[in-house]
Order: structure tokens, then C-alpha cells, then sequence
């Protein structure tokens, strides 16, 4: 298991999941300023998840010779655990612990970056196992 953390594929994934991140993250600055902070999370989420479908498919899981509805399937429920683990932690953060410690510059922002970054490996597991088998 600890070996696939190594793998090339995961540094791909790694790669394409950052770029499909810092795509979450933008959007979700770029929402917030017509929707509410928990709303914004939500929408940046269903933003990146798109960018990181394409990218996997095109990039890391491409001798997949599962149907694309079926994968997209497959993806999108793997994606409703890690936007359940993105919200929770982004919330969690700012509006209980971050405020606890003091920190209130960049509270959101820091919050959501950590709330992003969690699903990682769920994610990677997820989609090598289901989503492009």
C-alpha cells in the first residue's frame, strides 16, 4: 500500500490534483464574492473536481479501459467522501479552531487550503480502485 505512495502514477496525480486544487482554490476566492464562504467551498469543489476528472483521465489513469460514464460515475462518488472531508475541515477550521488560536489573517483561506489538501490519499486509493480500474 505505502508503495503506490511512491509510484510515478502518484506523482502524476499528485501534479494533475495540484493544478485541479489551485483551480478549487481561485475559483472558491473568485465565488466568494457573489455567495457565502460554505456555498463558495461547495461550488470551488464541483470546479476542481471537473479540472482533476479531465486531468486524470488524459494524464494519470490513461490505460483505464473503463467507459468514461462509468469512471465519471465512479468519480463523482469518490469526490462526494473528499468534498464531505474538504467542507467539514474548511468550517472546522474557520470558524472554530483558527479563531480559537488567534489566527484571523487569511482564516479562510488558510482553512480551505488545509480542507483541500486532506482528501489527497482517499482520493488517489479512490479513483486507482474504482474510478479508472
Amino acid at each position: 500500500m505505502i508503495r503506490q505512495f511512491f509510484s510515478r502514477q502518484f506523482l502524476i496525480f499528485l501534479l494533475t490534483g495540484g493544478t485541479a486544487a489551485a483551480v478549487n482554490f481561485g475559483s472558491r476566492i473568485v465565488y466568494s464574492h457573489w455567495l457565502e464562504f460554505s456555498t463558495a467551498v461547495i461550488c470551488a469543489y464541483l470546479t476542481g473536481m471537473t479540472t482533476a476528472f479531465v486531468l486524470a483521465k488524459l494524464f494519470v489513469f490513461r490505460e483505464s479501459r473503463q467507459a468514461v460514464h462509468r469512471s465519471a460515475f465512479f468519480f463523482i462518488l469518490v469526490n462526494l467522501v473528499a468534498v464531505s472531508q474538504t467542507w467539514a475541515i474548511s468550517m472546522g477550521l474557520a470558524y472554530y479552531l483558527l479563531p480559537r488560536w488567534g489566527i484571523t489573517l487569511f482564516a479562510k483561506e488558510i482553512a480551505h487550503a488545509v480542507g483541500v489538501a486532506v482528501p489527497v490519499f482517499t482520493s488517489y486509493i479512490g479513483h486507482k480502485r474504482w474510478s479508472f480500474r
